[in-house]
């Protein structure tokens, strides 16, 4: 059991046998009475967002989860297939599911799969990847006043702001954390 003075941002907890959490966090001590704790939670399974008071007497489960390695295979559609690298079973998630990670997935890359209770619910992907960049702009001689950007789109079709000499053919290397450039791949 957890309480309330465990809560942090990124901790996930059991509430109502549902899986939650914590996207946002308060903390505030009045002058008489317990301290209080604010959180913005959202349910891992249904993305409804949840905004509660907590007492630092309350005490919560902390959610059973599994995390397990597989290898992304390919998508079909809006499904998403995924193959566990240690028994070879396949399972296959919809794009909801996967939220914004979809920008980074590529072909035979190892990722973190969570599960509650058996069901598949979120993917982990590596926090850097490499992408190759498919369409980017010419850039002109002299547009180099301050910090310049143009937007260049990579393999998987997201779109980004990267340096001016960043040209099409070049692989990147982009944060999957705030879908950033990082630095150009030297081969």
């Amino acid at each position: 059991m957890l309480n309330a003075s465990d809560l942090r941002k990124g901790l996930k907890v059991q509430i109502d046998g549902n899986p939650y959490i914590v996207t946002e966090f308060q903390f505030s001590k009045p002058g008489k009475g317990q301290a209080l704790y604010r959180c913005k939670m959202r349910n891992m399974i249904s993305g409804n967002q949840l905004v509660k008071t907590y007492r630092s007497n309350d005490k919560f489960e902390k959610a059973a989860l599994a995390e397990r390695n597989m290898q992304f295979l390919y998508n079909q559609g809006d499904e998403f297939h995924f193959m566990d690298t240690e028994n070879y079973e396949q399972l296959f998630l919809s794009r909801e599911q996967i939220g914004d990670n979809i920008h980074f997935l590529i072909d035979n890359m190892e990722v973190d799969v969570l599960f509650f209770d058996g069901m598949a619910i979120d993917v982990t992907v590596p926090t850097f990847v490499q992408l190759e960049v498919t369409t980017a702009d010419p850039w002109a001689k002299g547009d180099t006043s301050g910090n310049d950007t143009k937007p260049v789109t990579v393999e998987t079709g997201y779109e980004l702001q990267v340096p001016p000499f960043v040209v099409e053919g070049d692989k990147i290397q982009i944060d999957t954390r705030t879908g950033e450039y990082v630095t150009r791949v030297k081969e």
